[in-house]
């Protein structure tokens, strides 16, 4: 798994202070800047700390299936805001490195929120997954509501998460959805689930 994250930190100094601290207990492979400055901290054949208690399709332990990506942004609250272009221009081409040396599909780029729902909300509705899709690394959806007679429960299970709890459904929607993140499911939730299911072969 490719896990995002925002350091929810003033800057990308603090954030880079603490995950190199031992004491503090968290750590990723990767720290990105605002002006799209890459740090590796932990080599991507190393666990990295950085999922905490996470679940994805049946593991629970995240942090030793995956390559964790920090980016620099304070996080919900009244500095959060939209990821810079030289941070995402940075980030796409990170991607890109990792997806190549590792075998991750596309369904398995996620968001610290996805695995962790209720816990964690990052990177939150700011993040331009839809672009992070557009560049190759990811999926997205724009798949319009209909009349969808089907069991949320079991296709959110398929898809990787948990269950169909509002958490986990507000976490899909700030993924895929996060013009309207309700934690409700409607009928364009579960329209764009579908449709991320049918790409990923797992429909």
């Amino acid at each position: 798994m490719l896990i995002i994250h925002y350091t929810g930190m003033p800057d990308a100094g603090s954030a880079l202070d603490r995950l190199c601290d031992p004491a503090a207990e968290v750590s990723a492979h990767y720290l990105v800047d605002q002006d799209g400055i890459v740090w590796e901290l932990v080599p991507e054949d190393r666990r990295a700390w950085h999922a905490g208690a996470a679940f994805w399709a049946g593991e629970a332990d995240v942090n030793s299936r995956s390559i964790g990506i920090e980016l620099a942004n304070p996080g919900h609250g009244p500095d959060y805001h939209p990821f810079s272009d030289p941070q995402m221009a940075a980030l796409e081409r990170l991607c890109h490195g990792i997806v190549k040396r590792h075998p991750i599909p596309a369904h398995r780029v996620l968001g610290h929120s996805d695995v962790a729902p209720g816990r964690k909300i990052d990177p939150g509705e700011l993040f331009d997954w839809r672009r992070l899709a557009q560049a190759g690394i990811g999926l997205w959806s724009d798949a319009a509501a209909g009349a969808l007679p089907v069991d949320a429960q079991s296709l959110m299970r398929r898809f990787g998460y948990r269950d169909a709890s509002p958490d986990a459904i507000a976490a899909f929607q700030r993924h895929f959805r996060p013009s309207a993140v309700s934690g409700l499911v409607d009928a364009e939730t579960l329209a764009r689930l579908i449709d991320l299911l049918e790409q990923a072969g797992l429909a």
